[in-house]
């Protein structure tokens, strides 16, 4: 029998290692399902672990030169709490962090949040239908009160994404060297590199926003590419005051731009879902026509920067400055292969060392090992390992085999390579949340509730999404990335749009889910629960937008008005 619980009260000193919720991870995912708790569910009696001593996620650990969203600002927001006065089309690094900062405080969240706390493992109790999460407290002060503990919970959220954790790339010889090296998750800004000399390993995204930089300042830099990449122009450029303030005080206009951004994105998929399309074919004729314009100097790089893959095989670079940095007389392209690191630079094959003084490694993230390295042990004592043992895989990307009353963030096959991931994640924490739903609802009739996925609806549900994504340009066999294992298995993307998605979040059908419990006579034959979702692509006309708009300034007009003639008669 379990006690009853009163999800109105946050946990305090008492509770301290008793919540209903656990949230593992205070970025863009941790943060939306706290909101939700609170909004959707009135629940106030969870707990968010960071390893890191701040919110943000990825904003917080990716502080490199450059570094900046390659989504629209407008669309690279909550759909709750949308950011009028982005001061740039593609915001830059402190700017997002800002916002994730201020949209804590707003919603307050951090008198949830327990900083410098790093999850080891988390072991679902059968008997008292319980996680147990094992904590462990960094930080020289916050350490003394207690270097670790077990932190209950009848709900254990992850929320660490894919991009938290850096990979090094496999080089002979990488601890060998006696300079300066940092990867690009992992920034020291107290290292000068004005006028050194600098190699780059790797060409991603990150490369390509940390390369214009660092070439102003250093003397001599040299970009090491293993595959080129399809580089399309960003055309970036400020927000305007006047139209910063028309997004503020007429809602609705911006509620236009971010729809509309929205439907261009959502249009982009085409061009994955059929690698020979007109679409795929514009695409490549533009990033082969900005290359060849951009490099006009140096047309012995273009064959090395143009691509035998398809687009989007591999995430489609965003820049306006990349291909002109490679133009640069201190800037080299080096394709040929790395064969050693040595003390003081790098050997590639066939030819001499090139000696530097720091090597940035912008290698990317361990994307494929989902929750790596924390340990997880679900019904019967079962490792997520051994759950795992064939790859990553999860119903909806969300629920998983033998994991009771668990869910995850951006797990196997949400990410996107075409919109916005915070929509996924909205989708993603309403469907969460409908679940938490029910298992607070059991707690507080003292009775307890399990709820995992039914292996055949999960096995189902994969094969057919497999099956979509062999046809995506995802598949194509000429490119390696990070979105898949290997063995050409794609662990990572969904294989339609956003909508797809949300349409297929916007219900929890409890005949999927294996119920378990005192509670589960409740739930067992139990209708769907309908959700919603964010409707945010293009419906209202723009006279119907306008017509709302001018409404709400003539009311707030009107209110201001009346409020100003009350006061003098008073």
């Amino acid at each position: 029998m379990s006690s009853p619980v009163n999800t109105r009260l946050p946990v305090g000193n008492k509770t301290f290692t008793d919540a209903t919720v656990v949230i593992i991870g205070a970025g863009i995912s941790g943060m939306c399902m706290a909101i939700d708790l609170i909004k959707r569910n009135n629940c106030h009696n969870f707990v968010i672990l960071e390893r890191s001593s701040s919110v943000g996620g990825t904003w917080n650990d990716n502080k490199y030169p450059g570094c900046c969203c390659d989504v629209w600002s407008s669309l690279y927001s909550y759909s709750f709490e949308q950011n009028p006065d982005w001061s740039r089309e593609y915001p830059g690094q402190e700017e997002i962090h800002a916002y994730l900062m201020r949209v804590a405080e707003k919603y307050g969240l951090y008198k949830y949040i327990r900083f410098n706390s790093t999850v080891e493992e988390a072991r679902w109790d059968d008997n008292e239908s319980k996680w147990k999460t094992s904590v462990v407290v960094s930080g020289e002060k916050d350490s003394e009160f207690s270097n670790s503990y077990i932190l209950k919970s009848d709900f254990l959220i992850s929320a660490v994404g894919q991009l938290n954790l850096p990979r090094q790339p496999d080089i002979p010889g990488l601890e060998d060297f006696q300079g300066r090296m940092m990867h690009s998750a992992r920034w020291d800004w107290s290292y000068d590199m004005t006028g050194k000399r600098v190699a780059i390993i790797g060409n991603g995204a990150t490369a390509a926003q940390i390369a214009p930089e660092v070439a102003q300042i250093a003397s001599h830099m040299t970009v090491y590419q293993r595959t080129p990449n399809w580089v399309i122009p960003r055309m970036d450029r400020p927000v305007p005051a006047f139209q910063r303030a028309l997004f503020k005080y007429i809602p609705p206009v911006h509620w236009r731009k971010r729809a509309l951004q929205m439907d261009f994105r959502e249009a982009f998929h085409a061009v994955i879902r059929d690698e020979n399309s007109d679409f795929a074919q514009i695409i490549r004729d533009m990033c082969t026509g900005s290359m060849k314009a951009q490099l006009a100097s140096k047309p012995e790089l273009w064959e090395k920067l143009t691509p035998d893959y398809a687009p989007g095989c591999k995430r489609i670079i965003i820049t306006d400055d990349y291909y002109p940095t490679l133009a640069r007389d201190n800037v080299e392209l080096e394709t040929r292969q790395i064969t050693h690191i040595t003390e003081t630079g790098i050997e590639i094959e066939g030819f001499d060392e090139q000696e530097y003084d720091v090597i940035i490694l912008a290698t990317g993230f361990r994307t494929v090992e989902f929750m790596h390295p924390i340990q997880i042990f679900g019904t019967n004592g079962r490792p997520l390992q051994d759950i795992w043992k064939n790859g990553a895989v999860a119903y909806n990307g969300v629920t998983v085999e033998d994991l009771p009353n668990f869910g995850m963030f951006y797990g196997p096959n949400t990410n996107l390579g075409h919109n916005s991931i915070i929509l996924m994640i909205e989708a993603q924490s309403r469907y969460l949340n409908g679940m938490v739903s029910e298992v607070i609802r059991a707690r507080q009739q003292c009775k307890t509730l399990s709820l995992k996925p039914k292996l055949a609806v999960l096995k189902d549900f994969n094969e057919k999404l497999q099956t979509a994504l062999r046809s995506t340009s995802f598949a194509d066999p000429n490119c390696n990335s990070w979105y898949k294992r290997d063995d050409g298995v794609i662990t990572n993307n969904w294989s339609g749009t956003v909508v797809d998605y949300q349409i297929n979040l916007s219900k929890v059908h409890w005949q999927d889910y294996d119920v378990d419990g005192t509670g589960k006579t409740d739930v067992e034959g139990k209708a769907a629960t309908k959700l919603g979702r964010v409707r945010e692509e293009t419906l209202l006309s723009d006279m119907t937008l306008l017509m709302v708009g001018t409404v709400g300034v003539l009311s707030a007009v009107g209110y201001l008005a009346a409020r100003s003639k009350l006061l003098k008669a008073r």
